[in-house]
C-alpha cells in the first residue's frame, strides 16, 4: 500500500525558511505529477505548487518568487522550499501525487506556522 510521508513542517518567524519533503513508501510507478496544497483554518484547500514528470512547474500567485518545488524521480520524493515566509502562509501543507492511471495519493499533512 502506498503512503506519502511528509516532513519538514514547524514553527518559523516571518521572513524565515522551511523545506518540506514528501516521499512515497511502497511501490508506486507512473507518477504524472506531484504537488503541494495547503489548508488554513476555515479555508478551502488550495494548490500551492505543482511539478510534472517533465519538470514543468506552476505556482499560486501568492507564493511565486518565494517558494520552489522540486522532485527526485529516483526517490519518488517531492520538495517544497519556502523562503520569505509570511503570516498568511500558516496552514497545514499536504503533498499530492497523481499517477498516469489517475490515482491520487495524499500525504497526512504537516503544519507550518509562521509567527513572531
Amino acid at each position: 500500500q502506498v503512503q506519502l510521508v511528509e516532513s519538514g513542517g514547524g514553527l518559523v518567524q516571518p521572513g524565515g525558511s522551511l523545506r518540506l519533503s514528501c516521499a512515497a513508501s511502497g511501490s508506486i510507478s507512473g507518477i504524472r505529477s506531484m504537488g503541494w496544497y495547503r489548508q488554513a483554518p476555515g479555508e478551502q484547500r488550495e494548490l500551492v505548487a505543482g511539478i510534472t514528470n517533465g519538470g514543468s512547474t506552476n505556482y499560486a500567485d501568492s507564493v511565486k518568487g518565494r517558494f520552489t518545488i522540486s522532485r527526485d524521480n529516483a526517490k519518488n520524493t517531492v520538495y517544497l522550499q519556502m523562503n520569505s515566509l509570511k503570516f498568511e502562509d500558516t496552514a497545514v501543507y499536504y503533498c499530492n501525487f497523481l499517477t498516469t492511471t489517475y490515482i491520487i495519493y495524499w500525504g497526512q499533512g504537516t503544519q507550518v506556522t509562521v509567527s513572531s
